[in-house]
């Protein structure tokens, strides 16, 4: 049985099936909220929270953008902390935080704020000419936001860029990737730029030139893990840019990752039907760029 460990703001860790949401909180009965999701890496050294700093700043934005005025700093690393002083699984788990905005009948209890670590299975394979282990390639299909990429510049009420907890769209489109044979998806604009997957950010390398979609106007959540890629390959010398990538391009790269930062960047071998070209070296070198 995979394991799991919730700590609650206010109480601590608690057992993984004690209740800790009320019906009538808005994050459940309205998606009034927001979260975000960090790799655990447990092993002889104790368990800790890759990005640790960058993830709770990605969530404070996304609670400002939403204005729901959530616990401070030094009360989520306390309870970061806390649960994994409790985490002994060895191995790799994601940590979920999650922040709502309370109760709609009891509006002054203010807002609800607890973490969730869940072990992740091994998502690494042997490839067949190397012997290196590398994270396994996707199969992809393209979907349509039925935006155009510029559809978030004057609409803040859009809350582009924000990870609420109104996740549903992109667990539905996760779904239709699956009904079409595939393993995950890339959202493109009706003007024909690539924007990012369901649950991760896109990386494109043509000619030794390494793009991903921007944030902003086209309303994409950015990546913690993106910009740690983006960093490594400026650090090394790589040209790295954010600019929108058109849809076309994928098709010719010299290679496409979907990355989040559980799973790291994996390589898309297959979009549309169609192969893409996979360099293992190159996919190798964008891995150690995650820590992977």
């Amino acid at each position: 049985m995979t394991e799991h460990l919730v700590a609650v703001l206010g109480r601590g860790v608690v057992r993984g099936d004690e209740p800790v949401i009320f019906a009538d909180d808005l994050g459940f009965a309205r998606g009034d909220g927001c979260f975000d999701s960090a790799r655990v890496v447990c092993d002889e050294a104790g368990a800790r929270v890759v990005n640790l700093d960058e993830h709770l700043d990605r969530l404070a934005v996304s609670a400002g953008r939403m204005e729901i005025d959530g616990p401070p700093r030094q009360a989520w690393e306390a309870l970061v902390h806390e649960a994994l002083d409790a985490w002994t699984t060895p191995g790799e788990a994601t940590m979920k935080f999650v922040l709502t905005r309370g109760r709609e009948w009891f509006p002054g209890q203010g807002c609800v704020a607890l973490l969730t670590v869940s072990e992740k299975a091994a998502a690494t394979v042997r490839t067949a000419s190397s012997g290196k282990a590398v994270t396994r390639g996707l199969r992809a299909v393209t979907l349509s936001t039925g935006r155009p990429s510029d559809a978030f510049a004057d609409a803040p009420w859009l809350l582009g860029g924000v990870k609420t907890l109104s996740y549903v769209v992109n667990i539905a489109a996760a779904r239709e990737a699956r009904r079409r044979g595939a393993d995950d998806a890339v959202f493109v604009t009706t003007d024909g730029f690539a924007l990012d997957g369901p649950t991760s950010g896109l990386i494109v390398v043509t000619d030794g030139v390494m793009r991903t979609a921007p944030a902003g106007a086209t309303g994409i959540l950015a990546s913690v893990t993106v910009d740690e890629i983006l960093a490594a390959a400026r650090a090394e010398g790589m040209e790295a840019r954010e600019e929108l990538v058109p849809t076309a391009d994928l098709f010719t790269a010299d290679g496409v990752w979907l990355v989040s930062s559980s799973r790291g960047p994996s390589p898309v071998v297959e979009l549309d039907g169609r192969q893409l070209s996979v360099d293992e070296e190159l996919t190798a070198r964008v891995a150690r760029m995650a820590g992977f």
